[in-house]
């Protein structure tokens, strides 16, 4: 159906503006009828060219997920039947494909399907722990509280993706700095010096000669250096891409010196809060452990949650294979077990994944705090070490001619 764009007046003469989706111009008059309004201006609204051009269209981001998430929730809490919240949101909605996305649940559920149901068709933006947990909560008539929770955990899990991002980053960003200043050094400015120090004759000092041969080397093989990096970055995703080949590299980075560490406090607590969370919505034990397992983003947790579900399966408590899997820290099995034991293994999950944040952001802190002097001195070391290099037969030529 066409959108029309609409002006009209309401009873204090202020023009109110809006957009209605509607089959013609009179429905859409009919629709300013039911709200009160005097039109004043009715178009419709002309067709967006890219409109089906999916790689031209916005992204639906995860904080447009999480608004959808609270105001539904609100809607749903204040007594609103779902199709009416969805069609209120659909029409609110800003980004161009996710009121597509919304627009087509809409309809899946006035054609008779479960919610939870309309949100599979799109698993980029409602991944299986959301679909699973509108599932509970519609079969429990709880599904405004779902909702809640869902907001609160894509909250939480965003904030920690953007705090090992923000670590991540820096060290990169300078080390990727410290490179590009290098290179350009040894490319463009050691030449000057080497067609300077032939004109002078002579033999430069060692850490000179040591420099520039370095520096004819670069140059001479500038594209097959440049080639090599493209073909080992292409060859590492292709290695990422494989099964044993991101379980070898996710098992590596989690045994990294000064990531490890990090890397294992992040896996900790989205798996204590995403199983929490979960067991709170009333999914049940296996189901949710087989989604934290697909939702880990690490091989070696996959691993350890699938051995965890087995034992589960076979009659074991969580915490006897949680502890055997070798992944999770000894506090983590200990307030598990206890959490089994007095019947509140949700809410001892979440006070985990809650200490595991604080963990997370103490560790970043950290982090950045020892990387930022290592920087420094690396850039020192290196960028300083060749400005001497050059100078030093300068020096040597001037103690020359003094002596």
């Amino acid at each position: 159906m066409p959108v029309f764009i609409w002006q009209g007046k309401n009873r204090k003469n202020e023009i109110i503006k809006g957009e209605f989706e509607a089959t013609d111009e009179e429905a859409v008059r009919a629709h300013l009828a039911r709200m009160k309004l005097v039109p004043v201006k009715i178009k419709k609204k002309p067709k967006d060219l890219l409109e089906n051009v999916s790689w031209a269209q916005p992204k639906v981001t995860q904080t447009d997920v999480i608004l959808f998430c609270r105001q539904f929730s609100t809607m749903l809490d204040a007594g609103l039947p779902i199709i009416q919240c969805l069609d209120i949101l659909q029409q609110q909605q800003e980004n161009k494909r996710f009121k597509k996305i919304l627009k087509d649940i809409k309809e899946s559920v006035e054609g008779g399907q479960t919610f939870a149901e309309a949100l599979k068709k799109y698993p980029r933006q409602f991944d299986d722990l959301f679909v699973n947990m509108v599932a509970a909560g519609e079969a429990s008539g709880v599904l405004d509280t779902i909702l809640k929770r869902l907001s609160t955990y894509l909250e939480k899990a965003a904030k920690l993706k953007k705090r090992i991002k923000g670590a991540m980053v820096y060290p990169a960003i300078t080390f990727l700095v410290a490179i590009i200043v290098v290179g350009v050094i040894m490319v463009f400015v050691i030449p000057v010096f080497e067609q300077m120090f032939s004109d002078f004759g002579g033999q430069l000092p060692a850490p000179t000669q040591i420099v520039v041969n370095l520096s004819r080397m670069i140059r001479a093989n500038i594209f097959y250096l440049l080639g090599a990096v493209v073909l080992a970055v292409f060859a590492l995703r292709r290695v990422r891409k494989t099964e044993k080949g991101r379980a070898a590299t996710d098992r590596y980075l989690l045994r990294m010196p000064v990531f490890g560490p990090l890397l294992r406090r992040v896996a900790v607590a989205k798996f204590s809060r995403t199983l929490g969370t979960m067991l709170t919505s009333g999914v049940s034990i296996l189901d949710a452990l087989d989604i934290v397992a697909k939702t880990s983003g690490n091989k070696t947790v996959e691993a350890a949650i699938y051995r965890v579900r087995q034992g589960i399966a076979e009659g074991r408590s969580i915490s006897e294979p949680l502890a055997e899997s070798g992944v999770f820290p000894a506090m983590v099995c200990q307030m598990v077990a206890v959490g089994e034991s007095t019947g509140a293994l949700d809410t001892m999950l979440i006070k985990v994944a809650d200490f595991y944040d604080e963990e997370v952001d103490q560790a970043v802190e950290n982090l950045t705090a020892a990387i930022e002097p290592v920087m420094m001195i690396f850039m020192g070391v290196v960028i300083g070490g060749l400005v001497v290099s050059m100078y030093l037969p300068i020096f040597k030529m001037a103690g020359a001619i003094t002596g």
